[in-house]
């Protein structure tokens, strides 16, 4: 599970594997997403929902204590 294996709708390809969380959010932000929620994800990690009004839903694995961006997807 890496940040460069997928893309997301409205910001550039991520080309690194991982990312610090407030880089990684900061895409996010800046593309018009919301954060929606947050949950606890298989392997002591965390879960985290981002909303946009036109773009799809993008789930994203973060370390458990939320500093490093894992992976992101659009569920």
């Amino acid at each position: 599970m890496t940040l460069d294996k997928h893309k997301l709708d409205g910001i550039p390809q991520i080309t690194a594997k991982t990312l610090p969380s407030t880089e990684f959010e900061l895409l996010l932000l800046t593309a018009g997403y919301g954060k929606i929620g947050t949950a606890a994800a298989q392997g002591n990690r965390l879960k985290v929902w981002w909303t946009h009004p036109t773009f799809r839903r993008i789930e994203a694995i973060y370390s458990a204590d939320g500093i490093v961006a894992i992976t992101a997807y659009h569920v």
